[in-house]
């Protein structure tokens, strides 16, 4: 459905990395550390459909539950820091076992201490973070200082982090707000972002939303500690979608647990969202509803075919 082919352009030469081999039948298991969002489609409501159509068993932790996102007027939020404790315990008691851990939106400085636990509990398990903190040069309402620095330093143990430009920034104690650079960004700038993450201990960086002035492109900065940096990038379409980060990550995890390489993984993502954004522009109140990509869910469960 893509109208506009995406530019996929190697900037360094780039092995095929995969992190996830799928053996035979077995479906995978997912613990996914989100909130849960009652209305305005996100985090949990996108992450169990979307790995769930990748041929995976997904364990939801909720992180806290929202009545709706937090772009709507008079949201309700109920922290779940205090049960997250027992609702693990539980788990350990019945010995759940996972293959891969992640993470998203969090609630309290205390989560990140929930997440490295399970880390802990399943050391063989894919660490994945998606720092949900900010966007646009600004924090989210719900981030204390606090919670965005524990973030900060959940980021240095992922295998995969996919942060955007603004939650880079902020992992790497750069400035934000008024004084944020921007979208509008070099290669060699994101090259150094990218590699700036690396360095403080993620083991592969998707660094997403690098816009520029004049350009009909979203371009993506993917790097690793075992390979180098490549560029994937998509039509830029002229409105935004509350949820396709939570989209994009859900489905390049998908796509590695369905076995592609990172490379595969970040392209299938991109198009996906692409393709989900224009799927909602027909819908009645698409800008407050959130991205439609329940129509396109086909294209992730086709992942286990190819």
């Amino acid at each position: 459905m893509n109208e506009a082919a995406p530019t996929n352009e190697v900037l360094d030469p780039v092995p095929a990395v995969f992190l996830y081999e799928r053996q035979g039948s077995y479906i995978p298991r997912i613990a996914a550390v989100h909130d849960l969002c009652g209305y305005g489609k996100c985090s949990l409501g996108v992450a169990i459909p979307v790995l769930s159509a990748a041929g995976c068993d997904v364990c939801p932790v909720p992180t806290g539950i929202f009545s709706s996102h937090t772009a709507f007027p008079g949201w309700y939020m109920h922290d779940t820091a205090a049960i997250l404790p027992e609702y693990l315990a539980a788990w350990k008691g019945i010995d759940v076992e996972v293959d891969a851990i992640y993470s998203g939106f969090l609630g309290a400085p205390e989560q990140v201490d929930i997440i490295r636990q399970l880390y802990r509990e399943h050391p063989q398990a894919l660490r994945v973070v998606d720092p949900v903190m900010a966007d646009h040069g600004q924090v989210y309402p719900t981030y204390t200082p606090e919670l965005c620095a524990a973030m900060a330093d959940l980021a240095a143990d992922a295998d995969i982090l996919m942060p955007n430009l603004t939650e880079a920034a902020i992992i790497l104690g750069e400035p934000i707000g008024e004084e944020w650079a921007g979208t509008d960004i070099s290669d060699e700038e994101a090259h150094r972002m990218v590699k700036a993450l690396l360095a403080k201990g993620a083991k592969h960086v998707v660094l997403k939303g690098v816009r520029r002035e004049g350009e009909t492109l979203v371009r993506n900065f993917v790097g690793g500690q075992d390979m180098g940096i490549v560029e994937v990038s998509n039509e830029y379409l002229p409105y935004l979608l509350h949820g396709t980060g939570d989209v994009y990550a859900s489905c390049v995890l998908g796509a590695i647990m369905a076995g592609q390489s990172l490379e595969e993984a970040v392209r299938f993502a991109g198009n996906f969202v692409h393709d989900a954004m224009i799927v909602s522009a027909a819908q009645p109140h698409f800008m407050e509803r959130g991205v439609s990509f329940e129509p396109l869910l086909g294209q992730v469960s086709a992942l286990l075919q190819s």
